[in-house]
């Protein structure tokens, strides 16, 4: 179970650092489109909507990963 635990800490903790990145990497690269902006553009910012789904479907896959390649790769004790 340590190894279990160890194993989502850790896929948890490069998930988290990925998405940083990449939102990062995304936002420096990012251009607008001028050309299609109106003159009557307003002040306000709108953000999406953010939901945990993704991670948790994303930890439960990692998980059944971590526990079938633990059945097929069972190594015997010396």
């Amino acid at each position: 179970m340590k190894k279990y635990v160890v194993f989502i800490l850790s896929f948890g903790l490069l998930y988290l650092i990925v998405q940083i990145l990449s939102g990062w990497l995304l936002t420096t690269h990012y251009t607008p489109d001028l050309s299609s902006m109106n003159n009557n553009t307003s002040q306000e910012v709108v953000f999406g909507q953010t939901s945990i789904i993704p991670f948790v479907a994303t930890l439960l896959v990692a998980t059944l990963a971590y526990f079938i390649s633990q059945k097929l790769f069972i190594t015997p004790n010396k």
